[in-house]
């Protein structure tokens, strides 16, 4: 249906007679329970890819999309660059954030982080009704990996088509990270849906670590010779001919620390050929970053890059120390 002559008519109002003004009763909507910040894009290639990379723009289209999006809630911080951006889980974000790069706006969003509140004292967490549908082999590696994010199972029904339904009550923070991890067990034959409970007292923590990260120290084009000569190092998200710069996250170190590595070094040319000049190298294929992959995957101190063209991962200037 459309409406005409209306200017500043929400979703949620009524539109009535003038005579009998009665207004149906509001739908009520469930409450964030993530948060990421939005940034305009600062690294060295910003403005080269992106048609919209203002923050007047940025922000014009964030409340843009209030008006439609009645989950989604958007806050100004201190800073006129950065804005607190919170939804109902981590597709619904990464939903907004693939469209605005369709569009052509380039950005930086920060690592999901869990709405907390504090209930009669209590200091509580968002919970969720987790339904998985999923085929009877994927069961016991669905049980353990929820397990892990300390969700409880509430029922388990098998059907006659060889598939299981699981019921699980799990913190949203929980869920982070979870969807990739869910479709590898399931080799993409899984079905999940969640939605929000209630807040509950916060559980322990859970295991949510990973390895290190491979960050390139300076700036230009990767080279095979380069990457082959590091593969030992870890799993690369970049190919040979990729532009890199200093800070940016290039793959993931085999190790818990992070380590930086030279990806632009070049073959020295001589006129000196051994014996086996000749022979093919190849490198492993690297780990595709997918904005869903990339959200699940930055730490708290790195950003992500998004632009029309490029996901790239990048780890926050470390703040210089107060001269005494």
């Amino acid at each position: 249906m459309a409406v005409a002559g209306f200017d500043e008519v929400n979703i949620g109002e009524t539109i009535a007679c003038p005579d009998n003004p009665e207004a149906l009763p509001l739908i009520k909507v469930d409450e964030p329970t993530l948060q990421m910040t939005f940034v305009v894009n600062d690294s060295p290639f910003a403005g080269k890819e992106g048609k919209f990379v203002t923050s007047r723009q940025v922000r014009d289209r964030l409340n843009k999309e209030l008006l439609t999006n009645v989950a989604l809630r958007v806050e100004d911080t201190d800073s006129p660059d950065r804005w607190a951006v919170s939804g109902r889980g981590e597709l619904h974000l990464g939903i907004l954030i693939e469209t605005m790069r369709r569009e052509g706006y380039e950005f930086q969003v920060s690592q999901p982080q869990v709405i907390f509140r504090t209930i009669d004292g209590t200091p509580s967490e968002p919970f969720e009704t987790l339904v998985l549908d999923v085929p009877e082999e994927s069961v016991g590696a669905c049980i353990e990996k929820l397990g892990i994010r300390k969700a409880e199972m509430q029922n388990m029904e098998n059907t006659n088509d060889g598939r299981t339904q699981l019921e699980f009550v799990v913190p949203s923070r929980g869920l982070i990270g979870f969807r990739g991890e869910f479709i590898r067990a399931t080799r993409g034959e899984g079905i999940m849906s969640h939605s929000f409970l209630d807040y509950r007292p916060m559980q322990g923590e859970f295991d949510a670590r990973r390895n290190g990260v491979l960050i390139a120290f300076e700036e230009g084009t990767a080279t095979f010779y380069a990457l082959k000569n590091a593969e030992d190092r870890g799993q690369f998200f970049i190919s040979p001919g990729t532009k890199v710069y200093k800070g940016m996250l290039v793959g993931e170190h085999n190790r818990p620390q992070d380590l930086e590595i030279n990806v632009c070094k070049t073959k020295q040319l001589t006129n000196m050929r051994s014996a086996g000049a000749e022979e093919l190298d190849t490198l492993q294929a690297p780990m595709q970053m997918t904005l869903e992959r990339a959200l699940e995957y930055i730490g708290p101190d790195e950003m992500l890059e998004v632009t029309p063209e490029s996901i790239r991962l990048r780890k926050l200037p470390a703040k210089k120390p107060a001269r005494r």
